[in-house]
């Protein structure tokens, strides 16, 4: 195993209401110094989650909401924060609820991923919902999320949507597909 950079010092250079950019220098082990900057979280979260509901043994939900990193209206999966005393399982199902309008009788945590490690601090939990069932929550979104689905069969044809280009996303509905095809519960 490789040996890890010493830090020499680490400062926040900038922050905001959602986040901090924090600056590392680094040394490794050559002896090479480098200057490195990455998105950190406040310090005050609990993770978030992201997940992959399934309506039948094809389709998963997929919501419509406005992302402002793209300045546009965007498909993806259901996901949001962890709330101080949830687990991941609880909190999957309540922002099933409040985004897709379902609840889940079936939770299951798959995998932990990142949006772009080279920069960012932060993950996502990736669930598995089944045995969908309709319950609304209120939630925090400034407006109703539309509910759209996707074919499992169809993910090739996902990556061509305008609407869509979240890489999380992708990746948790193709494991999912490979997940439920091993356990024989889908057929491609």
């Amino acid at each position: 195993m490789r040996q890890k950079p010493t830090v020499l010092a680490r400062e926040i250079v900038a922050s905001s209401r959602l986040f901090r950019v924090e600056e590392l220098q680094l040394r490794f082990a050559n002896g090479v110094e480098r200057t490195y900057e990455r998105l950190v979280g406040r310090g005050t979260g609990y993770g978030a989650v992201m997940i992959v509901a399934m309506l039948d043994a094809d389709h998963a939900v997929l919501i419509e909401e406005y992302c402002g990193g793209t300045d546009e209206y965007e498909l993806s999966l259901p996901k949001g924060l962890i709330e101080p005393g949830e687990d991941v399982l609880a909190a999957a199902n309540r922002e099933l609820k409040e985004e897709a309008g379902y609840g889940a009788h079936q939770l299951e945590h798959l995998t932990e991923l990142s949006l772009s490690p080279g920069y960012m601090s932060q993950k996502i939990q990736v669930v598995l919902a089944t045995d969908l069932y309709e319950e609304r929550l209120e939630g925090d979104e400034p407006e109703p999320m539309r509910v759209d689905k996707v074919n499992l069969r169809e993910l090739s044809s996902l990556i061509e949507h305008p609407q869509f280009s979240e890489g999380r996303a992708l990746a948790a509905l193709y494991l999912v597909r490979d997940l439920l095809t091993q356990r024989g519960l889908y057929l491609p």
